[in-house]
């Protein structure tokens, strides 16, 4: 009897009816994908369109990133579709975003990544590179 009771949780005792339950939101787990990508070299996001943009939605901050969560095994499946630079070794991009997704969700929201499908949908020429810098330096104002 006393080995039962050492066992128990002592919240059994004070709580004894209460049913503690969490659920995480996917755009909490779109959010940490999006950090996560964030962070890795020589990739790029998917951007958003320009239907998104008339209708005022803000799909441009997890466009490409797709969770679901099963309830029952507390997993995630997770699919990201991202752009990549041209020189960069495919399997292993793939493998360094697949492994970082995987430990920082588990670690973050303790739920157990099931699997993780990395889309290359588009490659970043050098060339794609060099006329978004001069846009982009075009667009700043000069004093």
């Amino acid at each position: 009897m006393l080995d039962q009771l050492k066992n128990m949780d002592a919240r059994e005792i004070e709580l004894p009816n209460t049913v503690f339950i969490r659920d995480i939101d996917s755009r909490v787990l779109q959010g940490i994908v999006l950090q996560i990508l964030s962070k890795i070299e020589n990739i790029g996001l998917i951007e958003g369109n320009l239907f998104d943009s008339l209708l005022g939605r803000d799909m441009d901050r997890v466009k490409g990133i797709h969770v679901e969560q099963e309830q029952k095994g507390k997993s995630v499946t997770v699919r990201v579709e991202i752009n990549i630079f041209y020189g960069v070794s495919i399997p292993e991009k793939s493998e360094e975003i697949q492994t970082k997704i995987s430990e920082e969700i588990t670690q973050w929201t303790g739920l157990h990544v099931s699997s993780i499908h990395v889309v290359f949908k588009n490659l970043i020429t050098p060339q794609e590179t060099s006329e978004e810098a001069k846009e982009e330096e075009s667009l700043e104002p000069t004093y």
